[in-house]
């Protein structure tokens, strides 16, 4: 009878428990839902449609067409190329310098402390004042052209060359966030047991074999997730492309990016339908590079 009873009282109390469980997750499902979800399912919908924001707002549908006129703009393969380039030299050198940084931090040098203050600096200021302090540095009465008049170099236009404007942002960001990915690093580099190394000595491992064999390996997890953040976040590079060009990405579209592309679609053509498949693009290409990523890094092991 009292086993009866008990079979009887198990599902209200699965019953209750499951609600429990779904009362507590509707606040996130909630904020995921209004701001993740309902936004990727509305640029679904504009990227299918024609929308007209003057005299109100209408929308006409059009399929694929914001897709197929993708491949036919040219101003679309410049970004891409462009942000393309960015991300190849921008990702691996400030992953390699962040970790180089973090190195040599965890070695213990003399005031450890006071260095990591001193790195860390770039990247807890502004990125509009950093794209401004660069700009002036980069300007052609700018220090850089002074300093290299000051030891008899010829200076340079800086960034009115298409040649040479996207390496200028290409240097900025390599020191501002390089020291970001530094301290997860030095994380990292504080789990890793001593005691491996200490083993390494005894077999007669020197400083750069140990790096190699065990610093890196231990860290390729690590790697992965610096690495994917810092394609993410290369890939959405617009703030400091629309400072330097003041929102035209010049000169001669050298600072063109694809995130800059569709701010000029929204707010200057007022295409929204063309932006949303742009972003649909760049959604596209950034999951591909994970992947791929993660094929070689081992990101599951995360």
């Amino acid at each position: 009878m009292l086993e009866i009873q008990r079979r009887q009282r198990q599902p209200r109390l699965n019953i209750t428990e499951n609600l429990a469980g779904y009362l507590f997750i509707t606040p996130t499902i909630l904020v995921m839902g209004t701001f993740v979800v309902l936004p990727i399912l509305y640029a679904v919908f504009l990227s299918l449609h024609k929308v007209q924001l003057l005299g109100g707002i209408k929308y006409q549908f059009i399929g694929f067409r914001n897709f197929s006129r993708l491949v036919e703009d040219e101003r679309v393969w410049i970004a891409l190329g462009n942000t393309v380039q960015y991300v190849v030299i921008v990702v691996p050198t400030q992953t390699i310098l962040a970790l180089i940084l973090a190195v040599t931090l965890n070695s213990g040098i003399r005031g450890k402390n006071w260095w990591r203050i001193l790195y860390f600096l770039p990247t807890v200021t502004s990125s509009a004042v950093l794209t401004l302090i660069f700009m002036w540095i980069y300007n052609t009465d700018g220090l850089l052209n002074d300093f290299l008049a000051f030891v008899g170099l010829p200076t340079y236009n800086w960034l009115g060359d298409p040649a040479v404007a996207l390496k200028g942002i290409m240097l900025m960001n390599i020191w501002s966030t390089a020291p970001f990915y530094m301290v997860i690093y030095l994380a990292a580099l504080q789990d890793i047991p001593q005691t491996l190394y200490e083993a390494a000595e005894l077999d007669g491992a020197n400083k750069w074999q140990k790096f190699i064999r065990i610093t890196v390996p231990l860290l390729k997890p690590v790697t992965f997730f610096v690495m994917a953040v810092g394609v993410i976040g290369t890939f959405q590079l617009f703030d400091q492309s629309y400072i330097f060009s003041n929102g035209n990405g010049g000169p001669n579209n050298a600072t063109l990016t694809i995130v800059l592309l569709i701010y000029q679609a929204v707010f200057r053509n007022l295409q929204m339908g063309y932006a949303a498949a742009i972003a649909f693009l760049l959604a596209a290409v950034i999951i591909t590079t994970t992947l791929i990523q993660r094929r070689f890094f081992g990101g599951e092991k995360i």
